[in-house]
C-alpha cells in the first residue's frame, strides 16, 4: 500500500474509531488496514493511535499527523479533480443523507438528469428522521429540514418548504372541517414527537402576520416522517407538512388541506458538511446540483455559513 492510501486508512480509523468500521467502509481486509497504520508509525517513529478492546483515539502525535494528512488529501483530490473535470470526467461518489420523503419525491426523480450529465459520479442516497455524525459515519452532506444548530457543520441555507396543514376526507366528513384555530380544540392531530426530549411538536399557524402555536389532543403519536403521513392517511387527524409530500394524496382526493388562509410558515432547509473538511469537487457539484434542485421545486435560494468554530 502507498503512502497516499496508508493515509486515507488513517484518517478514516481515527473519524470512526475502530480499525474494523475502517476496514468496511474502504471495503478491505481487516489486516490490510492494521499493517497499513503500523507501517506508518514504523516509518514516523510515533505512535499514532490510542487502541483499547472498546475503541481506537489518536494519541497528540495522531492528531497532528491527522490534521495534516487531511490536508494533504484533500488537495491531491482537488488537483486530481480539477484535471478531470477540465476532461469533463470527474468520477467518484457523493454520500448524502435526508428523509425520505425528499429523497423519494423530489431528488431521486431528478436524478437521471445529474447522472446524464455526470456519468462517472456515483450517488448513495441514505434516508430517516435521525440526524446522522456525518464524519464517523462518512456521510459527505446532508440534507436536512428545520433549524440546523449543529456546531462543526457549514450550513448552506436553501430555499424553504412551503408547508400546509392535511387531514383525510374520511377524518374530516367524521369530525367535521375547522374553520378557525379555536374550531381546533374539538379536533384531533397526528402528534410528531421530538425524539430527545418525547414532547410533541406543536402546529404552527400564521394568522395575520402572527405565529400561533397550538398543541393538539390525538390518540396516535409516532417518531418517523413516514409513520406522520400514514397516521394522517387512516383518519387519525391533522398534520403539517410541505405541501409537495401530499400532491399525489390530494390530487386522488384522499387528503385535503384545511385552514389554508393559516399556513404555517415554510419550513427552513439546508445542505449541511463537515466544517474542518475542505469539499471534495465531485460533492461541492451535487451541493450545487440540490440546491437547483429545491430552488426550482420551491422557489429561489439562500447563503452559507459555518454553524461554529
Amino acid at each position: 500500500m502507498d503512502r497516499f492510501d496508508a493515509m486515507r486508512v488513517f484518517t478514516r480509523i481515527v473519524e470512526l474509531g475502530s480499525f474494523t468500521k475502517a476496514a468496511t467502509d474502504l471495503g478491505l481486509p481487516r489486516a490490510t488496514v492494521t499493517l497499513a497504520v503500523q507501517q506508518l508509525e514504523s516509518r514516523l517513529g510515533a505512535r499514532l493511535l490510542h487502541r483499547t478492546t472498546r475503541e481506537v483515539s489518536a494519541t497528540p502525535e495522531g492528531q497532528l499527523y491527522y490534521r495534516r494528512c487531511t490536508r494533504v488529501l484533500a488537495e491531491v483530490e482537488d488537483a486530481e479533480a480539477e484535471l478531470a473535470q477540465g476532461a469533463g470526467k470527474l468520477r467518484g461518489k457523493v454520500r448524502i443523507h435526508m428523509v425520505a420523503g425528499m429523497a423519494a419525491h423530489v431528488v431521486i426523480p431528478a436524478l437521471p438528469d445529474f447522472h446524464e450529465r455526470y456519468p462517472r459520479i456515483d450517488v448513495e442516497v441514505g434516508t430517516g428522521d435521525r440526524a446522522v455524525d456525518l464524519v464517523r459515519e462518512g456521510v459527505d452532506c446532508a440534507l436536512r429540514a428545520g433549524v440546523v444548530d449543529t456546531p462543526h457543520l457549514v450550513v448552506r441555507r436553501l430555499t424553504p418548504m412551503p408547508q400546509a396543514t392535511f387531514a383525510s376526507t374520511i377524518y374530516l366528513a367524521r369530525k367535521g372541517e375547522p374553520r378557525s384555530l379555536e374550531a381546533l380544540e374539538r379536533h384531533w392531530a397526528v402528534n410528531y414527537v421530538e425524539a430527545t426530549t418525547g414532547k410533541p411538536y406543536p402546529l404552527d399557524f400564521v394568522v395575520r402576520g402572527e405565529l400561533k402555536q397550538v398543541t393538539m389532543n390525538g390518540v396516535l403519536t409516532v417518531m418517523d416522517s413516514e409513520a406522520y403521513v400514514s397516521g394522517c392517511l387512516a383518519h387519525f387527524g391533522l398534520i403539517q407538512v410541505p405541501a409537495y409530500r401530499l400532491a399525489a394524496h390530494m390530487a386522488d382526493g384522499r387528503l385535503r388541506e384545511v385552514l389554508p388562509n393559516a399556513r404555517p410558515p415554510p419550513l427552513p432547509l439546508a445542505l449541511v458538511h463537515p466544517y474542518q473538511r475542505k469539499v471534495p469537487p465531485r460533492v461541492r457539484l451535487f451541493m450545487d446540483w440540490i440546491a437547483a434542485l429545491c430552488a426550482k421545486q420551491f422557489g429561489t435560494s439562500a447563503e452559507e455559513a459555518p454553524t461554529g468554530d
